[in-house]
């Protein structure tokens, strides 16, 4: 009797919390899919010569853009930036503290995020009008998988 008073106590408990329905994005990320919508003009970026990730954790996030052939060829490239972000639904909104392209340091995003399957969808405007930037990006992600089990960290000292 007590066991089934417990039983019902727990059950009464856990049915109170509330389910979050915001996606779990901490982790990595690697960019699969990425268009532009500029001028009425739409764009779909190859990505056979280069390698992005995104990385977030509970509040920042980071992205990593570069070449494939290490700067060494015509499609030398490199970019790089992060800050803080705010989830709230799907509503995803970056503030970029830090960027390689130093311009676009201390501007706000605000995009849609949602999932197809197990890939991250972000789609949402890039305006910054002093760079006379103003497009629609549509970037897809899938997230990379942990191939280590185990980081053991060694102590600062």
């Amino acid at each position: 009797m007590q066991r089934t008073i417990c039983i019902l106590i727990f059950l009464a408990f856990t049915s109170c919390i509330k389910k979050s329905n915001i996606p779990n994005i901490q982790g990595t990320w690697e960019l699969i899919s990425a268009e532009s919508v500029e001028n009425e003009e739409s764009k779909t970026m190859d990505l056979s010569d280069r390698r992005m990730i995104k990385m977030f954790s509970q509040q920042h996030f980071a992205f990593f853009n570069h070449d494939v052939h290490h700067g060494k060829d015509s499609s030398e490239y490199y970019a790089s930036g992060g800050g803080t972000y705010r989830l709230a639904g799907d509503q995803y909104t970056e503030n970029l503290e830090y960027c390689s392209y130093r311009p676009w340091e201390g501007h706000k995003f605000t995009f849609r995020l949602y999932f197809e399957g197990d890939t991250l969808v972000q789609i949402g405007k890039e305006e910054i009008e002093s760079l006379g930037v103003d497009r629609l990006i549509i970037e897809k992600y899938k997230r990379i998988e942990r191939k280590v089990k185990n980081i053991h960290a060694l102590p600062l000292m």
